[in-house]
């Protein structure tokens, strides 16, 4: 059966974000087992997942205590819906959730990404309405921004690449000019941000229009993980609070201690309205998403008449299996001390990425947290996506699985790696890019 594996998956499964024809033409691993930071194929080879399986996967894999936490739920009770009745490990998770999110605020739960923060847009515009002001019906975003292939979620995070068919029905949503530190010429120590102004101008333009503003914090990730100063962050927050403009943080990739704070807004020192979770909130292992409310949104919502109910949900919210699984993995972080273990980390994909730059093939090198990043160089664009693919494809022998974003080829690999293992990811992946420039 299991050389047979590869074939049915041709004639059966619809791979998302994969051409066609890479998928006929090459031998794409079948991923059955996994342990630590390494994944194993049905045919035995080791792979080490330095993407964390599309960024999620933060504890690695099998973690026992993870593992653990679902069996032993899934003994007692496998699901129970949320409307109009709840279960304890909903419970427990939500008051966990908002301890750690600074109080004062309520859970929402769906099943992925693009869920949580679809459910905070139609929050935001709702609760305009709830309070009678209806000239607030515009959701701002950062150009670049990606939140979700949901047709709401594209309409805030538009990619030409990605969603160019679905432009036609698509609400038009202002978006803000994006930071640009690659092509800036300030140095980052002495940085004005001048970027901002043009921000500032739109905001101040739309202000009175927009119900909210929805950000990824510190790093757009689909863009090509183009990382921008916590500065800039918290210039939009106060401009938006200072506007009445809600502020939402999609913390799905960011989030969960991917940048040495468990959250990515709090390198900015800033308290978002709306905070949307998900991917490492269960480490990975089954789906669940969070979107955190502020109370004083939440009281719009309360119900004298007229009718303010929110009519939107998910049959899996608040899933007793996944919540389960979302304690265990906040349990995992504090008992274990891994923010501190991130940050040591840190230092030392800075300092290897830094020197990166020296590297003939690559364009710029730069790193946030648990991730460095690497744009290819070429005669033209063609030519540095054709560079990543060959690293990729370098990298995948050498049981290195990793991911390009066009010219980007990036390493966010699982927070619990070990410095040694780090180093040994790091040689391998600087070493392909060496051999991919020289050839």
């Amino acid at each position: 059966m299991k050389s047979e594996y590869r074939r049915l998956d041709r004639e059966t499964v619809w791979h998302p974000y994969t051409d066609y024809r890479e998928l006929m033409s090459e031998d794409f691993p079948v991923i059955e087992a996994g342990e630590g930071i390494h994944l194993y194929d049905v045919e035995g080879k080791q792979y080490v997942d330095a993407i964390s399986s599309w960024w999620a996967c933060n504890l690695g894999h099998g973690q026992k205590q993870v593992v653990e936490a679902i069996k032993n739920q899934a003994d007692e009770l496998q699901h129970s819906i949320l409307g109009n009745q709840s279960n304890p490990r909903a419970i427990e998770l939500a008051q966990r959730l908002v301890e750690k999110n600074g109080g004062n605020r309520r859970a929402f739960f769906a099943s992925d990404g693009a869920s949580a923060v679809e459910a905070a847009l139609k929050i935001a515009l709702q609760h305009w309405h709830n309070r009678g002001d209806n000239k607030r019906r515009k959701i701002a975003y950062l150009k670049g921004d990606y939140h979700g292939d949901t047709l709401g979620a594209v309409s805030v995070g538009y990619l030409e690449g990605f969603h160019k068919p679905f432009k036609a029905v698509l609400p038009d949503q202002p978006s803000l000019p994006s930071p640009d530190c690659l092509s800036c010429e300030e140095a980052e120590v002495s940085c004005s941000l001048k970027c901002y102004d043009d921000v500032s101008a739109l905001l101040s333009q739309e202000g009175e229009e927009l119900a909210a503003v929805v950000i990824e914090p510190l790093c757009q990730a689909a863009m090509g993980m183009n990382i921008y100063p916590a500065r800039f962050l918290r210039r939009l927050a106060l401009q938006c609070r200072e506007k009445g403009i809600l502020l939402i943080d999609d913390e799905i990739a960011m989030g969960m201690g991917r940048t040495g704070k468990m959250w990515a807004y709090e390198q900015a020192d800033i308290r978002p309205d709306i905070i949307c979770l998900g991917k490492g909130l269960t480490a990975g292992y089954l789906p669940l998403s969070t979107t955190l409310v502020d109370e004083n949104i939440y009281d719009s919502f309360k119900s004298p008449p007229p009718e303010r109910t929110f009519f939107h949900g998910h049959t899996f919210a608040g899933n007793p299996l996944a919540s389960a699984a979302a304690l265990a993995t906040l349990d995992y972080y504090d008992e274990n001390d891994l923010l501190v273990h991130v940050q040591s980390l840190a230092e030392l994909v800075a300092e290897q990425f830094e020197q990166m730059e020296d590297v003939s093939s690559v364009k710029t090198a730069r790193s946030l947290g648990l991730l460095g990043t690497v744009q290819l160089d070429g005669a033209d664009r063609d030519e540095a996506v054709h560079r990543a693919k060959r690293v990729k494809h370098e990298l995948l022998r050498r049981g290195v699985l990793v991911r390009p974003l066009g010219p980007v080829v990036y390493l966010m690999p699982p927070l619990v790696i070990e410095e040694e293992q780090l180093v040994d990811l790091i040689e391998e992946f600087k070493s392909v890019i060496e051999k991919v420039g020289d050839g």
